[in-house]
């Protein structure tokens, strides 16, 4: 049971997980110029269609983990987790799609000239970040060492990340793991610093995510937040 232990230490992540879905949703909802493909109600119909079922099955899965006791129960609960993880990365990129959609959307209508006013480009250009900064943290938590599902259940892939608590030579941290906040701490910070800050990049994925983050994000305030500012002064 020792080695699953970190299954029960790490639950509450996969429910953080699913309540920053329901933070986007949000962002979504509260968006004011027509920056959706499709009717405003699309994306978040969409997300929350497979947040739903997403959230049963974990819940469901959390339950089975604390029942437990024989390795076939556990593969059976890893390979359910598996599923789940699968179901939650066409989530994060549906929501990936959007959120580019909506900036790439924002971006043509001021080149277009006929974006809506100063005041209302800052919300959506700060609802666009925030999404971003939320989403990357998705895709860095899910994949990070095979994503949480597998954590537990079998042998550790290699590490996407290095964090600072991993170079630390101390006996507590030997088996220390990055939760959710670790890696929305990493992208918010990737995100304001457009570059690595106390997280380094290890893996190829890894650093294409971050380059991809930052990429949304420089162009998020360097062009749209500008233009906004422009517009109120």
């Amino acid at each position: 049971m020792s080695q699953h232990a970190v299954i029960h230490h790490r639950a509450l992540d996969f429910w953080l997980a699913r309540a920053a879905v329901l933070v986007i949703i949000c962002l979504q909802l509260l968006v004011i110029n027509d920056l959706s493909f499709g009717p405003r109600w699309l994306a978040p119909a969409l997300e929350t269609a497979l947040l739903v079922p997403l959230s049963v099955a974990t819940a469901w899965t959390q339950a089975e983990a604390r029942k437990a006791a024989q390795d076939h129960q556990w593969r059976s609960i890893g390979e359910f987790r598996v599923l789940i993880r699968r179901a939650a990365l066409v989530m994060t990129g549906v929501i990936s799609i959007m959120n580019c959609g909506s900036l790439f959307l924002l971006v043509r209508a001021l080149l277009a000239g006929h974006a809506g006013g100063g005041t209302t480009l800052l919300v959506d250009a700060l609802n666009i970040w925030v999404t971003n900064v939320i989403v990357f943290a998705l895709w860095f938590w899910s994949t990070d060492r095979g994503g949480p599902p597998t954590c537990g259940l079998v042998k550790r892939a290699q590490s996407d990340f290095l964090f600072p608590q991993m170079t630390l030579n101390d006996s507590d941290l030997r088996n220390w793991l990055p939760g959710f906040v670790d890696y929305v701490f990493l992208a918010f910070t990737n995100a304001t610093a457009f570059s690595p800050t106390d997280t380094m990049p290890l893996s190829p994925r890894a650093k294409l995510l971050m380059m991809a983050e930052a990429m949304i994000s420089l162009l998020t305030i360097a062009l749209v937040a500008a233009r906004a500012v422009n517009i109120l002064t």
